[in-house]
């Protein structure tokens, strides 16, 4: 595409401050020898993350939408951090740290189900039947493209779906049965090497902190020191094109700074990736006294930009399949913010498993299918040794309380905790941790919506045909093989994007097939059988 172009040449203009953006800011310094002072971050908000966005103090409690686990096969998004200096540890890399952190806090999780009488489930089982293994087996043998839009509930009984195989699944990756049979497939094969340990999360990487500190700030700060430009405040309307029908070459990124509208100038020789869709577009926040209200009438300007591009051409997806159907793609996350240790005492002794050892204790006979996680502490850089703070979700916001008897999304902070407490049996002690804690609701209209069912021509290429010096960024970009939902996805279409636009010698690393590794189906099938 660009091979001939001296890179000092080359100005980059990124759409979006989420981790494809950042990622791909580090492939065009580090691989295509951009200078940092030529890449240009639009970003609408004032702060960049995007849904790895965490933030707060002690004081007015912290707030996190959500946390990403990794592993071993994350192979870019661990390429992008061995690139990143400690922020902590001079001589060693944003890698290193979590690495160092994992190898410290191993995860072994003692009580991943538990149910509606406080008993720790015994999840050696996976619960699944003979007929119910072969269905596995048959849809991780059939051809995705036989798939078509179907959802998961199309080709398992009801019967599966309250086996602990699938509460340890959609816990952890939150699927619900209404999603894509083609997603729950890939997801399937990407995990293959995890069935075993589904019940313990043995192997999963953690980060020591939070994902915006540990992942998005080292980042941040490297690409700031590089002299790479944000533009926060920036919201982008528009992408012009030239009039080819032949090549796709944007000539102009139009957006608003305040009030005011501005055009900045493309280069032939330059690129343009615009991270299509969002996942966290529109969430709303509660407090401990107040519901999170989601506001039907507030413009969705990711989506809006994506839609507007995609009018363009016949190749740039169809975001409406993915936007217009928040009732399936929605869940309501919560931050607790607690002075003193109670809570984590608490639960370590019901658990069996200190901060950060453990995982999502999810409460299988909860109404709104409640999971609650306590991370290492501090999860946060700025946080006092006297706080706690933990994360939880319900995956069915809508439905009625078994304690608190109002839908998820009506209660408040103190009203979802209240039901939380309520089915961890902490019933005496529920007056005083309400006392130290400050419970934050989130609600997500679009969390899970990457999930949908959907057509294989609904997610657009990362670099769509014929294009010259564009690409998508994303969790809405179609990459074979590889799971939305994760940073590796993400990263791994920056990489692909800036490779291929550069015209670089250069190729990401192939996604990790467990499938042809005879010892690992091996394992996968004898923990089903289990």
């Amino acid at each position: 595409m660009l091979r001939n172009t001296p890179p000092a040449a080359v100005h980059a203009y990124l759409v979006g401050g989420g981790i494809a953006s950042f990622a791909a800011a580090v492939f065009l310094i580090r691989d295509g020898q951009v200078p940092g002072r030529n890449i240009h971050i639009f970003e609408e908000a004032a702060l960049v993350g995007g849904s790895l966005d965490a933030a707060g103090r002690a004081e007015q409690g912290y707030v996190l939408r959500g946390g990403r686990m990794m592993n071993f096969s994350y192979f870019c998004t661990y390429d992008v951090l061995a690139t990143i200096p400690s922020l902590e540890h001079p001589g060693q890399s944003a890698y290193d740290d979590i690495m160092a952190f994992d190898q410290h806090m191993q995860t072994a999780a003692l009580a991943r189900l538990v149910n509606r009488a406080g008993d720790v489930l015994d999840v050696t089982n996976l619960g699944v039947n003979a007929i119910e293994q072969q269905r596995v087996v048959e849809l991780l043998a059939l051809p995705e493209a036989q798939l078509g839009t179907r959802r998961i509930d199309s080709w398992f009984e009801a019967g599966f779906f309250q086996t602990n195989f699938w509460l340890l699944w959609a816990s952890m990756f939150s699927f619900q049965r209404w999603h894509s049979l083609v997603e729950f497939r890939r997801y399937l094969l990407r995990h293959l090497q995890d069935f075993p340990q589904l019940g313990t999360l043995d192997g999963f990487d953690r980060t020591p902190y939070n994902q915006f500190d540990s992942v998005v700030l080292p980042i941040m700060t490297w690409l700031r020191a590089q002299g790479v430009d944000f533009r926060l405040g920036c919201q982008v309307t528009d992408l012009d094109f030239a009039p080819d029908a032949t090549t796709k070459t944007v000539t102009a990124v139009r957006y608003l700074h305040g009030q005011h509208a501005h055009s900045q100038p493309v280069q032939p020789h330059d690129v343009v990736l615009m991270t299509n869709g969002s996942i966290a577009a529109n969430s709303a926040m509660g407090s401990m006294t107040a519901a999170p209200v989601l506001n039907p009438e507030k413009p969705d300007r990711a989506w809006a930009l994506w839609k507007t591009v995609a009018a363009k051409y016949p190749d740039f997806g169809h975001p409406a399949v993915f936007d217009s159907r928040p009732a399936e793609a929605t869940w309501e996350s919560f931050t607790i913010t607690s002075k003193g240790t109670a809570f984590f005492e608490l639960m370590a002794k019901f658990s069996g498993s200190k901060a950060g050892t453990g995982a999502l204790v999810t409460l299988t006979e909860s109404s709104w299918l409640l999971s609650v996680g306590l991370p290492h502490q501090p999860h946060f850089l700025n946080q006092p040794a006297d706080v706690t703070v933990c994360w939880g979700n319900g995956l069915f916001p809508d439905r009625v309380g078994d304690f608190v008897p109002k839908k998820m999304s009506d209660c408040t902070g103190a009203e979802i905790l209240t039901e939380l407490l309520h089915h961890l049996r902490f019933e005496a002690e529920l007056p005083a941790l309400l006392a130290a804690a400050n419970c934050i609701p989130c609600l997500m209209p679009f969390v899970t919506s990457q999930f949908l069912t959907r057509a294989p021509t609904d997610r657009p290429a990362v670099v769509p045909p014929g294009s010259t010096n564009f690409a998508f960024l994303g969790q809405f970009t179609e990459i074979p093989d590889d799971v939305v939902f994760t940073i590796e996805y993400s990263v791994r279409s920056a990489q692909m994007a800036v490779y291929e636009l550069l015209g670089l010698d250069k190729s990401p690393p192939p996604v990790y097939r467990g499938q042809d590794d005879a010892k690992v189906m091996e394992k996968a099938l004898a923990a089903m059988r289990r």
